[in-house]
């Protein structure tokens, strides 16, 4: 019998609190500029292309396609992947691959998010879609 994984729970701050609420509903949030319309993530609330505060929460879709992975296969808790997913909307997400056959993964391959339960907000990681 496999032991269930235990994931720590977020660091949360009222600059992020709308992203660990909205991750409580399942929905994943990120934020896109109102002044140079550029999508971003990790929401923040000063725009990293054009360094204006005019913000805005967004729902992603929550698909999207990996960049690039790795896995690492020695590890105390045994193999795990992580990587960059390109989303539709645009930014790119640094996450862990969860709920799939780590041996298949493959650039350019098509994921979504998935949420894993915390002592607080649940985690958003990415399984294939």
């Amino acid at each position: 019998m496999s032991e269930v994984k235990k994931y720590p729970a977020p660091v949360t701050n009222p600059e992020t609190a709308a992203f660990w609420d909205a991750a409580k509903q399942g929905k994943f949030m990120i934020k896109r500029c109102s002044a140079c319309g550029e999508a971003h993530y990790f929401p923040r609330s000063i725009c990293p292309f054009c360094y204006s505060d005019k913000t805005v929460w967004e729902e992603a879709s929550g698909e999207g396609t990996i960049y690039t992975w790795s896995l690492m296969r020695k590890s105390p808790t045994g193999p795990y992947a992580i990587g960059y997913v390109t989303l539709k909307e645009g930014p790119s997400v640094q996450t862990n691959f969860v709920d799939c056959d780590l041996e298949k993964l493959k650039i350019g391959q098509k994921v979504k998010v998935v949420f894993k339960p915390t002592d607080g907000a649940p985690l958003p990681f990415f399984t294939v879609a």
